[in-house]
């Protein structure tokens, strides 16, 4: 477990966050309200260009059920796109297209990415490079189409960094279906966590563009 001495001396690259200026919450369960909020009642609750700071990125924190995502989906969603191994049976219980179809699967080359990162904010802390790109998986952009909805994934991309002691991310998204966050945030969240254990490092905030 890190410690705020260890956090202290993490080698960080200098940098001045602006997103300070942007809207902070608490945590997930006050950025889906908010969503809800600004959205029509009746409609898909898409928001477009929306940024928001999360303070509190936790996977607990971060675990914000709905008719649509109770736990166990939640839970089956993150497992999956983490890239890591799941039943049969949770498959079929958890499985819906509605919860994502193709553009909300993640999971291919996700355990190599994880690595990439890892690896890359272990050997260069101050690198920028720590990134998860989520889209083209096996093939270029230049074969972008935008009937396939598996090359059009909500997520494009996670920026990790090394930032005042602590593992920070800003995920960019192409839009914000406020019912499909819940299933995003989870699974950010989680695998935050994951590289901050691996760098023995604490988790900073959140930045949701």
């Amino acid at each position: 477990m890190s410690t705020p001495e260890a956090a202290a001396a993490v080698k960080c690259a200098p940098s001045k966050n602006l997103n300070v200026g942007f809207p902070h919450f608490a945590n997930a369960k006050e950025v889906y309200a908010y969503l809800r909020e600004i959205t029509q009642p009746g409609g898909e609750f898409v928001v477009r260009n929306f940024v928001g700071v999360v303070e509190d990125i936790s996977p607990e924190a971060s675990l914000v059920e709905t008719d649509l995502f109770p736990r166990g989906a939640l839970e089956y969603y993150t497992q999956k796109n983490m890239g890591w191994e799941y039943t049969e049976e949770e498959c079929k219980q958890w499985q819906l297209n509605e919860r994502g179809g193709a553009q909300g699967d993640y999971r291919e080359g996700m355990q190599k990415k994880i690595a990439n990162v890892i690896d890359c904010l272990r050997t260069e802390p101050l690198s920028k490079r720590a990134v998860i790109p989520i889209p083209f998986n096996s093939e270029g952009s230049e074969t972008v189409d935008w009937t396939d909805q598996g090359q059009n994934k909500c997520c494009r991309e996670l920026h990790l960094y090394l930032e005042d002691g602590k593992l920070k991310c800003t995920g960019l998204v192409r839009m914000q279906n406020a019912n499909i966050f819940v299933k995003n945030i989870h699974f950010f969240a989680t695998l935050i966590d994951h590289v901050a254990k691996e760098l023995k490092v604490p988790v900073g905030e959140y930045t949701h563009w």
